[in-house]
């Protein structure tokens, strides 16, 4: 007996720009992102406010984008990074992706941040930007 997997319910029309009706169209589309739940997704926010190492943050990034086909870009901004604003982080467009979670990934990841600064600090020493400090 096999069961199917179970998808995330539709967003009520006209209130997402999430472009669900489209991963049906299109030959390239991605559906995995469609596996990700509301029960899902809460367990993905509580993981991403856990984390508590660059290690875990880059490997995050790396199983987000191998079971759900979302990728996540952090980087740093073009002046100084004077706190955890400075940080850019953004989900790259997808259809399917829902507005709510396209907010909510990058502030659980701020959160996260704001905890634990040895995270912040070994992003900025990975991009090289404390090397004259």
């Amino acid at each position: 007996m096999t069961t199917t997997p179970a998808t995330r319910q539709p967003c009520p029309p006209g209130t997402c720009d999430c472009d669900r009706d489209t991963l049906a169209e299109q030959a390239n589309a991605d559906p995995r992102i469609l596996l990700l739940t509301l029960h899902e997704e809460k367990r993905l926010l509580a993981r991403l406010e856990a984390i508590s190492t660059l290690e875990e943050l880059e490997r995050m990034q790396l199983r987000m984008y191998e079971q759900l086909g979302i990728r996540l870009a952090i980087d740093t901004g073009f002046g100084e990074v004077r706190s955890v604003r400075g940080i850019g982080i953004r989900l790259l467009p997808q259809p399917g992706l829902c507005r709510k979670t396209r907010k909510s990934i990058p502030a659980a990841i701020r959160r996260s941040l704001k905890e634990h600064p040895e995270i912040t600090f070994a992003l900025l020493n990975s991009q090289d930007l404390l090397r004259d400090a």
